[in-house]
């Protein structure tokens, strides 16, 4: 199974990308291969869509490739970040369809939880995606890392897109 995550977090450590990356162990300890994609990496003017760029034309393909799509995000003005709004908007209309979307969101405090339920979700969806299980996570549950309880939550999302990626691959077998 194909799984892309992808880092909305303009900060290359960040709370986001922490969790992020534990999903994608946690996927790679089951056999499935991923891919990172890093927004902050890829080159602005493409993204705003000034010119074209190789790098963001492959990241699309990718995540048009895989079955299971994760994405990350710090929480800006109560919601996910721009640049991981400008990516998605380069996706084309029902891409997700058939895929497994994870969203994992991050903020200041338990208040911005309602942000992963109101907007980030809604953005898988509108593309086509399965939403399970999303994932947020806050300050006060990063003291040295994120806390057990955190950790627990995002192996039970990818637990989750994992079964129900395989009960759809059953229900189309003949």
């Amino acid at each position: 199974m194909d799984a892309v995550l992808i880092s909305g977090s303009p900060s290359a450590s960040s709370k986001s990308r922490t969790l992020l990356e534990r999903a994608q162990a946690q996927l790679e300890a089951v056999g499935c291969s991923t891919i990172l994609i890093d927004l902050a990496t890829l080159s602005a003017d493409a993204l705003l869509g000034r010119r074209t760029d190789d790098q963001l034309r492959s990241a699309v393909e990718t995540v048009g490739r895989a079955q299971v799509v994760v994405a990350s995000s710090p929480t800006y003005r109560a919601t996910y970040s721009g640049l991981l709004k400008t990516f998605f908007d380069l996706l084309p209309q029902d891409c997700l369809v058939g895929k497994i979307g994870i969203p994992i969101l991050t903020g200041g405090g338990p208040w911005h939880r309602l942000a992963l339920d109101h907007s980030f979700s809604p953005l898988f969806t509108s593309l086509g995606a399965t939403v399970v299980n999303g994932v947020y996570g806050h300050d006060g549950q990063f003291k040295n890392g994120p806390d057990a309880a955190l950790l627990e939550r995002v192996d039970r999302a990818i637990d989750d897109a994992l079964a129900v990626a395989r009960a759809s691959s059953e229900a189309m077998k003949p």
